[in-house]
């Protein structure tokens, strides 16, 4: 791994540096497991023990912190710290060891355009008349469909597919596995389903026949807008007329489920195993905890923030924070979760209250 000097770090972070700033590092770690060529991470005083179970000689340390009394020949002091690691791992962050050009393994279909400087892997498959841009560095065994666009300095980890007609914006980054492009879970049957009239009347049981699905062929494709990234095994899906489209700036997890006809918005933000169906509109800058369910054909309004393991049930307006199944107001699932907790007590009391009124003291 290259080297760099404490000076150019703090140089490329905006920080202060101190003492021996010619010092060079070659990789990052724990304070407790850092070697003489590390940059021990102490971004807080409850880290700075740690550095003496070390050898780190120089640390990313907390503002107005001694270095000099913590053993040290060289330090950084930042102020925001989830920031600072932030540009400290860009910097150190090689990624796939790809050389440029394309591998003699690859298969680049007819009229597709490879841009300067980028660098296709072993047994990559590019498809007719794709377009991939300047500096995109695409990982072995991964493929993309014909016509499809990937715009400049797109990261495609290995295994990742692209399917047809694709639209991709700058700096894309793809981890392994991930699917955009894929057919939309689409499907009717020729007279009304079961699940169709268990919907309209919301009744527990219904008396309508069995019948065989037949498939909607996706033929929207999808959208994607700059600076978005996507987790490993997540899937975007095609859309059935128009395209899925995400914004700008969006980061999406592993294992997350966007399903087709879809409008995502800007710089939004997908936690693992989140799953959203068909035909939702998200606003811009929603954030999703783990295992956020959302159901088809409602929109969720710009700026909102849904807890972990909740399930979206219908429209949530902007900026509402929501939790539970079916999401509420987060304040508002707490009660109801304090509530839930005391109903084994209140049951209690309530048998003890019948008890006695059922069976009274006599008195002479």
């Amino acid at each position: 791994m290259p080297a760099h000097t404490i000076a150019q770090i703090a140089a490329a972070l905006g920080a202060e540096a101190h003492g021996d700033t010619d010092l060079s590092v070659t990789g990052a770690a724990e304070p407790q497991s850092a070697g003489p060529d590390d940059l021990a991470l102490a971004m807080d005083p409850k880290y700075a023990d740690g550095l003496a179970a070390g050898q780190a000689r120089a640390a990313l340390l907390w503002p107005g912190a001694d270095w000099q009394a913590l053993g040290l020949k060289a330090a950084i002091t930042v102020g925001r710290a989830r920031m600072a690691l932030s540009g400290l791992t860009r910097m150190l962050d090689a990624g796939p060891d790809l050389a440029d050009g394309v591998h003699p393994t690859a298969i680049v279909g007819e009229g597709a355009k490879i841009g300067d400087g980028a660098a296709i892997g072993p047994f990559v498959v590019i498809g007719r008349d794709a377009r991939i841009g300047a500096r995109a560095r695409i990982d072995s065994h991964a493929s993309v469909g014909a016509g499809t666009v990937i715009g400049d300095d797109a990261l495609l980890h290995a295994g990742v597919r692209i399917g047809a007609q694709v639209r991709i914006g700058d700096r894309f980054i793809a981890q392994p596995g991930a699917v955009v492009g894929a057919d939309g879970f689409s499907y009717v049957t020729p007279e009304k389903s079961r699940a169709e009239a268990a919907r309209e009347t919301m009744a527990g049981e219904n008396d309508a026949e069995a019948q065989a699905w037949v498939r909607i062929h996706s033929l929207g494709a999808v959208v994607l807008g700059d600076d978005i990234e996507i987790g490993a095994n997540a899937c975007i899906d095609a859309g059935t007329i128009r395209p899925t489209t995400i914004g700008s700036g969006t980061k999406i997890d592993n294992q997350v489920h966007v399903a087709h006809n879809c409008t995502v918005g800007r710089d939004c933000l997908f936690a693992a195993q989140v799953g959203i169906a068909g035909s939702v509109t998200i606003g811009d800058n929603v954030i999703f905890g783990g295992k956020v369910g959302v159901v088809d054909n409602i929109f969720v309004g710009n700026g909102v923030v849904a807890g972990g393991g909740t399930n979206i049930l219908s429209n949530v307006p902007e900026g509402r924070v929501v939790m539970g199944y079916p999401a509420v107001k987060m304040d508002t699932h707490v009660e109801m979760y304090k509530a839930l907790r005391r109903l084994p007590r209140l049951a209690t009391e309530v048998a003890a209250l019948k008890n006695s009124v059922s069976k009274p003291d006599v008195t002479d």
